[in-house]
């Protein structure tokens, strides 16, 4: 692979309760364990920061195909949710429900345009046979 860009941070302090800071600073905020995973809660995870770059990224990717396929994509929109708990084997595991919306196409190239995406996206492309990763078109 020809790199393009190689994004770089850094975690410091106490993992999941810690901070992260990209090298260019963009990024420089505090993580926490969400109260839900028995965590005290009141700053971003890396299950949230995942979610963010996953919708972002496929969202890109969308309108690349659908760029290439001169199909309007205004008002699209990606949410990405990002699961994490127990995988069996002692450790844990994530799972990713997409949920795209694409108001100006009719259901069938809007499910076209979601798959090519999918098999373009680099976020789909790292995750695929290792997260499950659910498509669903509003």
């Amino acid at each position: 692979m020809e790199t393009l860009y190689t994004a770089s941070a850094a975690a410091t302090g106490a993992g999941r309760n810690g901070h992260v800071q990209s090298t260019d600073g963009h990024i420089d905020t505090d993580v926490r364990i969400p109260q839900e995973m028995g965590g005290p809660g009141g700053a971003t995870n890396p299950e949230q920061l995942f979610a963010a770059g996953y919708a972002a990224c496929f969202h890109s990717a969308l309108q690349l195909v659908a760029g290439q396929a001169k199909a309007d994509v205004t008002d699209s929109e990606v949410v990405a949710d990002v699961s994490i708990g127990p995988n069996g084997d002692g450790g844990f595991g994530l799972a990713v429900q997409l949920e795209i919306t694409l108001p100006a196409l009719e259901r069938a190239v809007a499910e076209e345009l979601v798959a090519r995406a999918h098999e373009v996206c680099p976020y789909s492309n790292a995750t695929r046979g290792n997260v499950e990763v659910t498509l669903t078109v509003a």
